[in-house]
């Protein structure tokens, strides 16, 4: 499988990048794009939620806190 993985890294002319890279940019775009957080932690086989990607979900309660901020504010 590893070798697979070099070998399609290779005819993409990518950067190098591991499975555990992988996993975690599947996570992260996941979770960037609001997938709930239970469903990512399932899909990655964690038996609870709390592991998951901190420094996305700090993103999401930072662009939650604008988006209701926006709301009180905004005269539209």
């Amino acid at each position: 499988m590893l070798r697979e993985l070099k070998r399609y890294i290779q005819k993409a002319d990518v950067p190098n990048c591991t499975i555990h890279d992988l996993r975690h940019l599947h996570a992260t775009l996941l979770l960037k794009y609001q997938v709930n957080p239970k469903v990512v932690s399932e899909r990655l086989g964690h038996s609870r939620v709390g592991i998951i990607y901190a420094h996305v979900t700090f993103h999401s309660h930072d662009e939650a806190s604008l988006r209701l901020e926006q709301s009180f504010f905004n005269k539209t």
